[in-house]
């Protein structure tokens, strides 16, 4: 099986925000790790991938909503290292609609989409659920909604040693986007004595579960201020903010998690949050195909 890249660019980011800050402002870009597999899921998969070839399986069984990174990454990777691959989406109306960019995606990667109600979706991590579904489609490796488990924190773990090597030092601030949380466990699990590790949590707090415990949870904090009203919601702040960043980086940004984290970096630096000078690195966990097409036109503009 090809092997995923080792490594991604770090990029300074000269005065990339609508009002200038007291910070350096680094940006980790996963979202060129890999031209199909997106971002931090490329991460994410990698160790996963291995041990279901280790393990025989040939089909990749998964879990997602309509406008999931983790379903088009894992398409997108089956198709690029040879693994069959099964979508089990949540809600079953959609079977029936246009498919939006994502799923359509998924489907030009070869993925078969399975749609089942919001009701049967909350049993997803059931074993007599997952049994049916083994049932009806065979031996599959089973990813878990969002492909965050032990093997996608080692993957993230790997980061962080990144940066400070390519930074030659630690930074002071270490930064992500959030949804099931398995990028920021892998940056908790890594981080070094004297680093903040920041959260910036893309859905509603009471919607989440920190997939990490004990020392690692007192290593990392958890921004809940910048969900912009939950999971796959927007603002026109926020969308005019992604714009101006857009144009002054050259930089790509969506609004479902690396638009909402650079906001968050942004707002705190004005409200003091970061020492003065400090090194802040923001990691851009990719999702470009979930980027909004309200943002596209405004960019044509």
């Amino acid at each position: 099986m090809h092997t995923f890249p080792a490594n991604s660019p770090l990029q300074l980011l000269e005065n990339p925000f609508p009002e200038l800050v007291n910070i350096r402002l680094f940006l980790k870009r996963d979202d060129l790790l890999h031209p199909l597999v997106s971002g931090n899921k490329c991460r994410k998969l990698k160790y996963n991938l291995l041990a279901a070839r280790e393990q025989k399986f040939t089909t990749l069984l998964t879990f997602g909503g309509a406008y999931s990174n983790h379903l088009y990454a894992t398409a997108a990777a089956g198709q690029e290292f040879g693994f069959r691959t099964i979508g089990v989406v949540r809600g079953e109306e959609l079977a029936k609609v246009v498919r939006n960019k994502t799923l359509l995606a998924c489907e030009a990667y070869g993925m078969q989409l399975h749609f089942i109600s919001r009701t049967e979706y909350r049993r997803k991590d059931e074993p007599d659920f997952l049994a049916d579904l083994l049932h009806q489609f065979g031996p599959c490796y089973v990813l878990p909604e969002g492909g965050t488990n032990a093997l996608a924190i080692r993957g993230t773990a790997e980061i962080l040693p990144e940066i400070i090597d390519q930074l030659g030092d630690k930074p002071d601030y270490v930064c992500c986007p959030v949804g099931t949380g398995g990028t920021l466990a892998g940056l908790a699990q890594s981080t070094a004595d004297g680093m903040n590790v920041l959260g910036f949590l893309s859905l509603n707090a009471t919607e989440f579960h920190l997939p990490i415990s004990g020392n690692d949870i007192a290593r990392c904090q958890l921004e809940t201020a910048y969900s912009f009203g939950g999971y796959a919601k927007t603002t026109p702040e926020l969308l005019r903010f992604i714009q101006s960043f857009d144009r002054k980086t050259g930089v790509l940004l969506e609004q479902v998690y690396t638009g909402k984290m650079l906001y968050g970096i942004y707002d705190l630096a004005l409200k003091g949050y970061f020492k003065t000078g400090a090194t802040v690195v923001a990691v851009h966990t990719g999702g470009l195909q979930g980027r909004s097409e309200a943002l596209n036109l405004q960019s044509k503009s």
